[in-house]
C-alpha cells in the first residue's frame, strides 16, 4: 500500500465518521461496535 492510498483510505474513513456524527449522533458506529464486539466474543469461544 502506497502513503498516498492510506491517506486516501483515512481520508474516506475519517469522513464517514464525520458524516455519521453530523447527521445520526453516532448512532450507526456503536451499532458496528457493538456488533464487533458481538462477533470478538464469538471468535473466542472457538479458540
Amino acid at each position: 500500500m502506497t502513503n498516498r492510498l492510506a491517506i486516501i483510505l483515512g481520508l474516506l474513513i475519517l469522513g464517514a465518521l464525520a458524516l455519521d456524527y453530523a447527521l445520526f449522533e453516532m448512532r450507526n458506529t456503536m451499532f458496528l461496535a457493538r456488533k464487533f464486539f458481538v462477533l470478538l466474543d464469538w471468535l473466542a469461544f472457538w479458540r
